[in-house]
């Protein structure tokens, strides 16, 4: 049973006579929150924001991430987002749980469940190089139930390749802008369109890139109104926003 099922369930109950006020309020104050010693799972994240939890892997070991999961498929959790994962973890993971695994982005989508694409999140890259990134982007958005275009390899050294998808970008509720070496293509994207464009500065550059911190510096420093800018290789952070926005309200199915 999902988190918001168990709620409404508790107030039914209430309404139906068979649990006092009181001990309702008992109830959802022992729910939030699940405490396996070494995590405490937030089961009102849904309910909060929308999304159930996400589980950032890299540094937990595959037992820790089993345990969580095992916590949040017990309460009904779909599509619950495991990022940063080796292949290695994934293949444990996947012997005891429904999961997909996108092995470019090292993302993982635990419990499954098919969802509707709606409004329009473009997540475009400068190069082929920062399609890792990209990629944990634009699975974020499509997991949370957004409609992705991917624009790949339209940087600003060949600007006529991003101004050939001039439709979909114009179209677009929330673009994501993906790149290293100078971090250009954010100000470019900037410039075109009338949505929010989430920079992502990636760790893709020679030497003086500074492991994406001239990207980083770069895209901070933008001319074009509307960026925002998140941490370096945060693909999921960049989709996460970017689904936020083209779900608000207003957004035609």
């Amino acid at each position: 049973m999902s988190v918001k099922n168990d709620i409404l369930h508790i107030l039914q109950q209430v309404q139906a006579g068979e649990l006092t006020p009181e001990g309702a309020l008992l109830e959802l104050k022992l729910a939030p929150f699940q405490d396996l010693g070494y995590a405490k799972v937030d089961h009102h994240r849904a309910l909060r924001q929308g999304s159930a939890e996400v589980i950032y892997g890299q540094s937990k070991t595959p037992e820790q991430i089993a345990g969580i999961l095992e916590a949040m498929g017990g309460r009904g959790a779909e599509n619950v987002l495991v990022t940063r994962i080796a292949p290695e973890t994934a293949e444990i993971l996947q012997a005891r749980f429904p999961l997909r695994y996108d092995p470019l982005s090292r993302l993982a989508v635990a419990f499954p469940k098919a969802v509707t694409g709606r409004g329009s999140v473009v997540v475009a890259t400068g190069g082929t190089s920062d399609l890792p990134v990209a990629e944990e982007a634009a699975l974020t958005a499509e997991a949370l139930g957004s409609a992705v275009t991917r624009l790949y390899d339209v940087g600003v050294a060949g600007l006529h390749r991003l101004l050939s998808n001039l439709e979909p970008l114009m179209s677009a509720r929330a673009v994501v802008a993906v790149a290293g070496m100078e971090g250009a293509l954010a100000s470019v994207v900037g410039g075109l369109v009338d949505c929010p464009v989430i920079a992502v500065p990636t760790s893709v550059g020679y030497g003086a890139s500074f492991g994406g911190l001239s990207a980083l510096l770069s895209m901070l420093n933008a001319c074009a109104s509307g960026i925002s800018v998140v941490n370096i290789d945060n693909g999921f952070g960049a989709g996460f926003l970017a689904s936020r926005i083209n779900l608000m309200e207003g957004i035609r199915e």
